[in-house]
């Protein structure tokens, strides 16, 4: 219910503790998401040209989850962008309109994501490309999910739609759940694609880690929209370098 736009049943509890503790699930919401972009651009390549099959893979993805973490990154751009101390910054990713810096980095995002992709699809075959939107669905979300146990949130807690999410710490049975869920897909990819899948992968955690830093560096912590940029960050991160690998 809150990491995508897939119905569930009208009677399905739900609480602040429920909520907090399905963070262990989201690397596995990961897979759910990129399986929905395999199985859109499997169903679509024997259709149409690979040029609107990842644009359909996309697609789908983006409705998935309602542009979640797209949003994230456009007001993180914005934010950061057009903010010169911490409060300004604060209060611009609040703003709900998009502004340049948002605009830019959105279409940039999904500009170089879309050439990644097709270039993927290019380079190799359907399977592959499916394994691949899987993993770095799943990593991506791993790699955001970890910066809430490491940093500080700083926008306002008891005003914040993420707070069950990020006001507690999860148990190392939940980190276990959430690293199965993110290792599966990785290891499977690094059977077959050693060198690039291992490489890309470290270059995601590099990704994440970079920005992290950085944001420790202006707002001292982490937003909901910068938890998103994470993900979007890192998972474009990993397409090109798994991609540079096979070229």
């Amino acid at each position: 219910m809150f990491y995508t736009r897939i119905p569930v049943p009208s009677n399905s509890q739900h609480s602040a503790q429920i909520l907090n503790q399905s963070r262990k699930y989201f690397p596995a919401v990961g897979c759910l998401i990129g399986a929905i972009g395999a199985i859109t651009y499997a169903f679509s390549m024997p259709l149409f040209s690979p040029l609107l099959s990842v644009a359909l893979s996309m697609l789908a993805t983006i409705i998935a989850t309602g542009a979640f973490h797209e949003d994230g990154l456009a007001d993180s751009c914005d934010g950061l962008g057009g903010g010169w101390h911490t409060d300004q910054v604060l209060t611009i990713m609040k703003d709900s309109r998009i502004g340049t810096y948002g605009t830019i980095g959105l279409i940039a995002a999904l500009g170089i994501k879309y050439l990644a992709l097709l270039e993927l699809a290019s380079h190799a075959q359907i399977a592959l490309v499916a394994l691949v939107l899987i993993t770095a669905h799943s990593l991506s979300r791993q790699l955001a999910s970890s910066t809430i146990e490491r940093c500080t949130y700083v926008q306002d807690i008891d005003q914040s739609k993420v707070k069950p999410v990020t006001d507690r710490h999860l148990s190392s049975a939940a980190i276990n759940v959430s690293l199965i869920s993110t290792g599966i897909p990785l290891l499977i990819l690094t059977i077959i694609e050693p060198f690039a899948a291992i490489t890309a992968a470290l270059s995601a955690g590099i990704a994440s880690l970079w920005f992290t830093r950085y944001c420790n560096q202006r707002i001292g912590g982490y937003t909901g929209d910068t938890l998103g940029a994470t993900q979007q960050l890192s998972e474009l991160s990993f397409y090109l370098v798994f991609i540079a690998c096979l070229s």
